[in-house]
């Protein structure tokens, strides 16, 4: 029996303002909040909103039957707790229906998987903390940005305890093999894979309002069919997309919604069902392994990471910002933590790209690649000029962390005293009031012993 395994990604950016080069050491802010505020609002009102409640509505519809998962970005979290906190309650919502799962990814939507090893653990960390604090659920499965995937990424996923991972079901990974199977990491056994299908996610995410597509207009019984036709043995057919593809990329006005809500009944009829990365993980077994040696996501024609790290400018950029990264997570500064968040977002490097591509890149206030370049490098030479201004830069990061341990461990030293004198105090409070009867019959006593001290006096003076 096929099993449709349905996800989308929630993230939004965080959008850099106009920053000169005059304006290193003395403007350390850099974001546009009027653009992060418009943004954000104009997506949850066209988008957001209405397929999840499209969704939601189907999950009532079809009980148990119809799954979803979602994976939301911390600084997309962020944005959305701002400026379109209805987008999370309504998640709120739906995951008390226990038909929803929420993935791992990293919290700053970075490259850090590409980079640094401990600052990648870190940033997964991070958010799923916040995805247990809003949901109440600890995330099993990962997805790293833009399903960025490779054999030692896995590696590191599969030791921060992950069951399964999702990536790209990409041509030139597969070769022959289809990626309508569970399989596993080449260096983790324990780790599983669902791979993409590449057609049936675009063909809803990028084509199903192209009216130059042979496959224009695509209705949910010929959709389904086509899941239907494949090969009996095949397990899972993941179809993943960005949430924004209905009703950004692809408008409301082209009924996408109305195509959505009907795949369920269509797909119950071929007897084909709904599950989610987890329950698949569980109970589905790996076919075997997925070699995967070089670096491969969602993007582009290339389904590589060459649309961040393609060209020189977007190099330089990446490397100067992660040559402080250790540096920066043994200092563990709040406000550099928070601009860190946000200046690692892949987005900053895809402005910088000059790949053609077959998707529209809006690159907002930038008129080109080079311009994205300049401003986003003097952001992040003010960004650096205060890690370091953090402790003296004639201190290396050995020596630096060492200091931060010995500061550290008095801290907890203070703390672990501060709670027993707290404790001792309760203790002192709770036996004064025991001890005030017996201070009260002490008083009434003393003044009853003076006159014989003055008889005893007389006495003597006889």
């Amino acid at each position: 029996m096929k099993t449709i395994c349905l996800y989308f990604e929630i993230h939004q950016i965080i959008h850099l303002k106009r920053y000169r080069f005059f304006d290193i050491g003395t403007d350390h802010y850099y974001y546009d909040d009027y653009e992060n505020e418009r943004s954000i609002s104009d997506i949850a009102e066209r988008s957001y909103m209405p397929a999840l409640n499209t969704l939601h509505e189907m999950i009532k519809e079809n009980g148990k039957y119809f799954k979803v998962a979602f994976s939301l970005s911390g600084v997309g979290i962020e944005q959305l707790e701002m400026h379109a906190p209805q987008v999370l309650e309504k998640l709120q919502q739906m995951n008390e229906t226990g038909c929803v799962e929420f993935l791992a990814e990293p919290y700053s939507h970075g490259l850090s998987s590409l980079a640094n090893e401990e600052t990648f653990a870190l940033d997964v960390k991070k958010q799923c903390q916040k995805i247990e604090e809003l949901f109440g659920k600890k995330p099993t499965v990962f997805r790293n940005s833009s399903l960025i995937y490779s054999d030692d990424i896995g590696g590191q996923v599969a030791a921060m305890g992950f069951k399964g991972m999702l990536t790209e079901g990409a041509k030139h990974v597969l070769g022959w093999k289809s990626p309508h199977y569970v399989y596993n990491c080449n260096i983790a056994p324990n780790l599983k894979l669902l791979l993409r299908d590449v057609k049936l996610s675009d063909d809803i995410s990028l084509r199903f309002n192209n009216p130059e597509w042979d496959g224009y207009p695509l209705f949910a019984d010929n959709y389904v069919n086509e899941i239907a036709s494949h090969p009996e043995d095949s397990q899972i057919i993941n179809i993943f997309m960005e949430l924004s593809a209905l009703g950004i990329a692809q408008p409301l006005s082209s009924n996408i919604l109305d195509f959505l809500r009907a795949i369920p009944a269509c797909a119950k009829a071929k007897g084909i069902d709904f599950a989610t990365p987890t329950e698949i993980c569980m109970k589905v077994k790996s076919v075997g392994n997925l070699d995967v040696p070089d670096t491969l996501s969602w993007v582009d024609e290339e389904r590589d990471v060459s649309c961040w790290l393609g060209n020189a400018m977007q190099r330089e950029a990446f490397n100067k910002l992660y040559s402080v990264a250790d540096r920066l997570r043994i200092a563990n500064d709040p406000r550099i933590n928070q601009d860190w968040d946000y200046l690692q977002a892949s987005n900053n490097f895809r402005f910088m790209t000059t790949k053609p591509s077959n998707v529209g890149l809006d690159r907002g206030i930038y008129s080109g690649a080079f311009d994205a370049f300049t401003n986003y490098m003097n952001i992040l030479g003010d960004f650096i000029n205060r890690v370091n201004a953090l402790y003296p830069l004639d201190i290396d990061n050995d020596e630096l962390e060492g200091l931060l341990t010995t500061i550290k461990n008095q801290g907890d030293e203070i703390a672990v005293k501060d709670q027993e004198i707290t404790r001792l105090k309760a203790r002192l409070e709770k036996l004064e009031p025991a001890s005030a009867p017996k201070a009260a019959k002490a008083e009434k006593k003393a003044p009853a012993k003076k006159p014989a001290a003055k008889k005893a006096v007389k006495k003597s003076e006889k």
